[in-house]
């Protein structure tokens, strides 16, 4: 209470509406750990409906003035209503901006975007009534998925605050433009929805404290706007970009097979990961690449990943001249491979975990040397383990049922495929067989056909668009051997790249097609280091045969 009285006292909106925020922000379930395990004995959460109705039951200024705010900042009409009929049954005299937080506006917004691509920082203007004026900051981050990291809010005018800021920035490759109100919307909304679903959370003195109060912001904006686009590259741009390369001065001397199934996967990496751009290099993402996305995605030998800054190097060099990037941010990103070279040297040569354990590892919850039979402990990793297998197979009762019979013999689903697109998906059909039928078995024939038959049900027009059938066959195989385990990261026969080239592809060639099949099929297709399509129709008797094992396993693991 004495907070709200000095917020009070200040005169300024901002410090009683960060107050509102932050105190929202305490009983928002986004902010909840989703791997902590609570026993019955533990106090349940705090709620808003538990907040909201002790201030709803203490008649003082202090708690009206804070239910002014909270109805502003909160999006749920009955609660509002439920505060407009408590404020009007009082005799406190608030603040006028306060009892008028309804006419406040939020007006123009403006985009500060350097060259590299790492993050954009958003800004609008608000104007609240009584003449009081703040501007929100908002950072999305681009490398991590295009997610809310960091905002604010000052109690500054936009013009303000956009001066200081090209004061403080004063660089030729940032640039400053105004974006569409509609279009700020999306973009932010879509960012914190983004950055809610991360774990672990991020956060910073003022994210997610002031959450709420950025998002009443957003939604007075207009809707409509677009967010985000990822740009698609079609493989056929890929290969482009790599026979442009290959044939670039830039090249010279590493032309061998290595070096091109190694660029294979710089190009996997620059077109499905960060802004989405492979000719776009920064410090960042050199340093996403060979800490964590090279040691934990590409399984092979150490001889050929231990050739892959070289390769980044020279191909570094080669999208700064396409983009004619400044020569001081190609030294300064340059710089960031010999930073992260040994570090990935050590890595590559020593046991690492992938896959869910790895993710696992990286939070927290889990420690492969850890003998500890402690189930009950927040975070237990052994039910989390058992989370994945659900994933795997579409449920808990699945689960709970599943065999390990043989996927049958069974013929392509053509019922409900377009006549448009027949052809094209009978040319990916055969090839698929082909593959299943030299490198694997019938129930890998099967499961692909099943899962070419869900692409090309769910989401047609993809096989209207120029692609050449054998990165579609090898999309398709390439997502069922993952879902299968088939590759040897997870003690699998096969190497991806022995898979890519039964198709003639390098090992990244397959990946953008990947991420538009799953799209289309209705999955995810940004999974972390596992594939789970939810089904055990496309799953073989020994994949379901090993997931048996483990639920058997980590639930004997939680009886104990």
């Amino acid at each position: 209470m004495g907070e709200v009285r000095v917020a009070l006292a200040d005169g300024y909106p901002l410090g009683l509406l960060t107050l509102a925020s932050s105190l929202l922000t305490v009983v928002d379930p986004r902010c909840r750990n989703p791997f902590e395990r609570r026993s019955d004995a533990d106090q349940e959460p705090l709620s808003a409906e538990a907040l909201l109705t002790s201030f709803l039951e203490v008649d003082r200024v202090e708690t009206s003035a804070l239910l002014a705010a909270i109805g502003a900042l909160i999006d749920d009409e009955l609660a509002r209503a439920r505060i407009r009929r408590e404020l009007a049954s009082r005799t406190h005299r608030l603040p006028a901006w306060l009892s008028r937080l309804h006419e406040t506006t939020a007006d123009r917004a403006v985009e500060m975007v350097h060259v590299l691509g790492d993050g954009d920082d958003v800004f609008v203007a608000v104007h609240l009534p009584g003449g009081h004026d703040m501007t929100v900051v908002a950072y999305i981050d681009h490398n991590l998925g295009t997610v809310m990291k960091d905002a604010f809010v000052v109690d500054q005018p936009l013009d303000q605050v956009l001066t200081v800021m090209r004061e403080k920035v004063d660089d030729p490759d940032t640039t400053f433009s105004d974006l569409a109100p509609a279009d700020a919307r999306g973009r932010i909304t879509d960012a914190i929805d983004s950055g809610a679903r991360t774990f672990p959370p991020f956060e910073t003195d003022s994210w997610p404290a002031c959450r709420p109060l950025v998002e009443w912001i957003v939604r007075l904006l207009p809707p409509g706007g677009a967010a985000y686009q990822r740009p698609e590259w079609e493989e056929e741009a890929l290969a482009g970009v790599a026979d442009d390369f290959w044939a670039s001065p830039f090249a010279d001397g590493l032309d061998d097979p290595d070096y091109r199934s190694l660029l294979g996967d710089l190009l996997w990496f620059g077109s499905g990961y960060g802004p989405g751009d492979p000719l776009r290099w920064s410090p960042v993402a050199v340093e996403l690449l060979l800490v964590d996305w090279i040691p934990r995605k590409i399984v092979a030998d150490v001889g050929y990943l231990a050739k892959a800054p070289t390769l980044l190097r020279a191909f570094i060099r080669y999208c700064h001249h396409q983009r004619q990037i400044r020569p001081s941010l190609t030294t300064e990103t340059l710089a960031a491979v010999d930073r992260w070279e040994p570090d990935y040297q050590e890595t590559i040569r020593s046991p690492r975990l992938q896959g869910p354990e790895a993710l696992l590892a990286a939070i927290g919850a889990f420690d492969p040397d850890d003998e500890c039979d402690t189930p009950d402990e927040p975070g237990d990793w052994r039910e989390v383990m058992l989370d994945s297998l659900q994933r795997a197979v579409g449920g808990d009762a699945v689960l709970d049922t599943l065999d390990d019979h043989p996927l049958p013999d069974e013929e392509f689903a053509w019922a409900q495929v377009p006549d448009s697109i027949k052809d094209q998906v009978a040319k990916v059909l055969n090839l698929c067989d082909r593959c299943c039928d030299e490198l694997l078995d019938l129930e890998y024939r099967t499961a692909c056909r099943r899962l070419l038959a869900r692409v090309a049900t769910g989401q047609p027009e993809v096989f209207a668009r120029r692609a050449r059938s054998e990165n579609s066959s090898a999309a398709i195989c390439w997502i069922i051997g993952k879902a299968n385990d088939l590759f040897s990261h997870t003690g699998g026969p096969m190497f991806v790249k022995d898979l890519m080239a039964h198709f003639g592809l390098t090992q990244g060639g397959a990946s953008q097609r990947a991420s538009t099949f799953l799209r289309a099929g209705g999955f995810n297709p940004d999974q972390y280091g596992g594939m789970d399509l939810g089904s055990p129709d496309f799953l073989v008797s020994n994949r379901r045969r090993r997931i048996i094992e483990r639920r058997d396993h980590y639930r004997s693991m939680q009886e104990r």
